[in-house]
């Protein structure tokens, strides 16, 4: 009875307990790529980019036109060309004019004021009020007179050198150069009609060292 039990327990012990063999035609499934498993998420991420990176464009372009129409509503910047205006305004320089000045109140006398040139709109022209309507204006011996009253101007270049008689229209200006004697203004070619003032001229931006506001003192009526 042991030999027998003793052979048995032998050939149990030889014959290992048979393993599941994986069939050599069959291969390990390969792990999903982290770009086929996410696709979808990081291309809807990237288009919502996108979108916005277009919409924060379209918004800037908008902001910059809407800006850029606001400002030229109620300003322009203009060149001064020659030397009519001198010492007040020198050739060259750069010049911000309200153009919403008249439109909310009225021209003095005083004011320096950009305007269209009456014989050739096309021109634009600056040069200081010296009549209003319905003034009457005198220029004799050096002295400019308004209604009668002598003015002091202590913005010109050099007294005027020739003689005008004017009576200003209603709705228009008298204007001249304060370099009285070397300026196309008023005294050779008559008023300005309101229709053709732009506006105010207030601020010299360029160049820089000339920054500054202009000149414009209130009517100043000349001591006796």
């Amino acid at each position: 009875m042991m030999n027998m039990d003793e052979n048995k327990l032998e050939n149990i012990i030889s014959d290992p307990i048979p393993k599941n063999p994986i069939p050599s035609d069959t291969t390990p499934s390969e792990p999903l790529s982290m770009d086929s498993a996410e696709g979808p998420e990081t291309s809807g991420r990237v288009r919502s980019r996108a979108v916005r990176f277009l919409i924060d464009v379209a918004e800037t372009l908008i902001l910059s036109i809407l800006l850029f129409v606001g400002i030229n509503a109620v300003s322009a910047r203009i060149r001064v060309d020659g030397h009519s205006m001198e010492p007040s305004l020198q050739s060259g320089e750069f010049v911000i004019v309200n153009k919403l000045a008249y439109k909310l109140g009225s021209p003095d006398i005083g004011d320096v004021i950009v305007f269209h040139y009456p014989r050739d709109p096309d021109q634009e022209y600056i040069k200081r009020v010296i009549g209003l309507p319905n003034d009457s204006i005198e220029i004799s011996d050096g002295s400019v007179y308004v209604n009668d009253e002598l003015i002091d101007e202590p913005y010109i270049a050099a007294p005027p050198n020739y003689q005008n008689e004017t009576n200003v229209p209603e709705d228009s200006l008298f204007v001249l150069g304060d370099n009285r004697n070397n300026s196309s203004d008023s005294h050779n070619w008559g008023p300005v009609p309101m229709e053709f003032v732009i506006g105010k001229a207030l601020i010299v931006y360029w160049p820089p060292e000339k920054w500054g506001l202009i000149h414009q003192p209130a009517f100043a009526r000349a001591a006796p």
